[in-house]
């Protein structure tokens, strides 16, 4: 008896699976570029590359979701200026989180009663996660998926490289070399999971200051070109430091709406330019 039990509850398990690799490859299907952006550490303002390369794509006109896959410190609602609980679709799937007519996202802290509450979580349970991020989110048609990933190789990028298998890699860095030999790990990352990687970022990347207008080295130039130079890949330019970029994030306003003309977002639009392909 107990037998018999067992094999219908692995034969459950198994229809559930398959059920929910038909969602993934069905919603995959409608989204034509995807992207994962990865660090080597934190503290190098990849969730700010993330949702400002999001904000313009969308700007220019294409359809963009962004998927917070950063389980344990998720940033992009608050960075959105986004509130509240996903509903519910007619056809039971979550419906992402509006931020414009062109832009929405997922992220765990649209799931939770508090943004203050802690998730613990071990990897088994991050990897399912992530697959419904994909296949039970009511995406729909897209020109871009943006995934905002953890720093480090863990299990989350590790999940992203399982499942969508033509991800591409954006890479954010700072100049100073602590920072560079990470992105080095990162990029061996990609390469033994057989991902592509896009090109690197290089955020951060001095200083212009608001009185004289002179630029100012705070963390150094060039390491981050350099870097994809002697690895081989794409760089894809420099974001100069700005404080107005902080503040904007804190109160989850559009950097580039409000700043359109700083060289930040023309740094966002020349990256988005190539992402683009033109």
């Amino acid at each position: 008896m107990e037998s018999c039990q067992s094999k219908g509850c692995a034969s459950k398990q198994e229809k559930t699976q398959s059920d929910q690799d038909v969602a993934v490859k069905g919603s995959l299907a409608k989204i034509k570029n995807k992207f994962i952006v990865m660090s080597g550490k934190g503290g190098v303002g990849k969730t700010s590359v993330s949702v400002n390369l999001a904000m313009a794509l969308a700007k220019k006109g294409f359809k963009v979701g962004l998927m917070d896959v950063d389980i344990h410190g998720p940033d992009v609602p608050r960075m959105l200026g986004i509130q509240g609980m996903m509903g519910l679709s007619p056809n039971q799937k979550l419906i992402p989180m509006n931020y414009s007519e062109n832009l929405c996202a997922v992220s765990i802290e649209s799931l939770s009663a508090s943004r203050d509450d802690a998730i613990i979580w071990r990897g088994p349970i991050k990897h399912s996660v992530i697959r419904q991020f994909i296949g039970e989110v009511e995406w729909g048609n897209l020109d871009y998926l943006i995934i905002d990933s953890p720093p480090g190789t863990g299990d989350e990028p590790l999940s992203v490289a399982q499942v969508i298998s033509d991800a591409k890699a954006i890479i954010v860095t700072t100049p100073q070399e602590v920072a560079l030999g990470d992105v080095r790990k990162s990029i061996n990352f990609c390469k033994v999971v057989k991902m592509e990687v896009f090109g690197l970022v290089e955020n951060m990347s001095g200083f212009f200051c608001p009185h004289c207008g002179k630029e100012v080295e705070l963390f150094g130039t060039g390491g981050g070109e350099r870097t994809a130079q002697a690895m081989g890949i794409n760089f894809l330019g420099r974001i100069p430091f700005d404080p107005k970029v902080v503040s904007c994030g804190d109160s989850g306003t559009s950097f580039q709406e409000k700043y359109a003309d700083s060289p930040v977002s023309k740094a966002f639009s020349a990256i988005t330019e190539r992402m683009a392909g033109r």
